[in-house]
């Protein structure tokens, strides 16, 4: 397997009818960060799964690991939320979300970084997978969003009450890997939302904090003084290529242009 750069790829498809070696687009999302709570306070949302596309060189009849990370689960004690575990189509790896912090705790670095607590600051994002984690405005005690992951993917902030998770990107007609929601401080201050491809929304006074959506990446939503964090969303694994089927595994569509093996559960796709 290898990458190979654009002005390749009619060739390589050309030699795909003959049984020979094809381009494929692989999506690998990792499972999302879960949100960070205290018994006081506010914490941030989950960090979203790093968000990866490849071309890559399929050979046929070859076997190829498939593995779909995990969402985090939510603060249960300690500082922060758990990561979301990394996915993987053979050494093509994205990483999990961190998990967004409690109270005075900074995110976690991840595949995009978990939201800091209040009075703390946003974890990194990984280079080419996602972005940071907001920071907490300590004027409203929220904490911020996770990074929305992509490789060009907005930065989540920590404005507002809860700063919302970053926006995703699109692959297959969907969006994936939105960062999780900051929580606020209960009263009248509703949480950040969940950043769109499956980030859930912070606890506030709109009520409960809101789990990444499965197979999206997306990031949990932070919890406050009353209520519980969310945890993170599970990954995915997208395999794409021009014309009809030729590999096999996962779930199979196709759209008139392309086709697309899609897996929400580890596997092995056979080229």
């Amino acid at each position: 397997m290898s990458r190979i750069s654009g002005s390749s790829r009619a060739s390589k498809l050309m030699g795909r009818a003959g049984g020979g070696p094809y381009i494929a687009d692989v999506l690998v999302v990792a499972g999302g960060g879960g949100g960070g709570r205290e018994t006081y306070n506010s914490g941030g949302g989950g960090g979203a799964g790093g968000y990866r596309v490849e071309s890559l060189t399929l050979t046929p009849s070859t076997s190829y690991a498939v593995t779909i990370g995990g969402g985090g689960a939510a603060w249960v004690s300690g500082d922060s939320g758990s990561d979301g575990s990394n996915s993987s189509f053979t050494t093509t790896v994205s990483t999990g979300g961190g998990g967004g912090a409690r109270p005075f705790a900074n995110g976690r670095s991840g595949g995009s970084g978990g939201g800091g607590g209040a009075y703390a600051t946003g974890g990194a994002g990984t280079s080419g997978q996602g972005n940071a984690g907001g920071d907490g405005p300590s004027p409203l005690n929220a904490g911020g969003g996770g990074g929305g992951a992509s490789a060009v993917g907005g930065n989540a902030s920590g404005a507002g009450v809860g700063g919302n998770g970053g926006a995703g990107s699109a692959f297959a007609g969907t969006t994936y890997a939105g960062g999780g929601g900051g929580a606020a401080i209960g009263g009248p201050l509703n949480g950040g939302t969940g950043g769109s491809g499956g980030g859930g929304r912070g606890r506030g006074n709109a009520g409960a904090a809101v789990a990444g959506t499965a197979n999206t990446g997306g990031g949990g939503g932070g919890g406050n003084d009353t209520g519980a964090a969310a945890a993170g969303g599970s990954g995915i694994i997208i395999v794409r290529y021009a014309g009809s089927q030729v590999g096999s595994g996962g779930t199979v569509t196709n759209d008139g242009t392309y086709t697309y093996h899609t897996f929400t559960s580890t596997g092995t796709y056979t080229g």
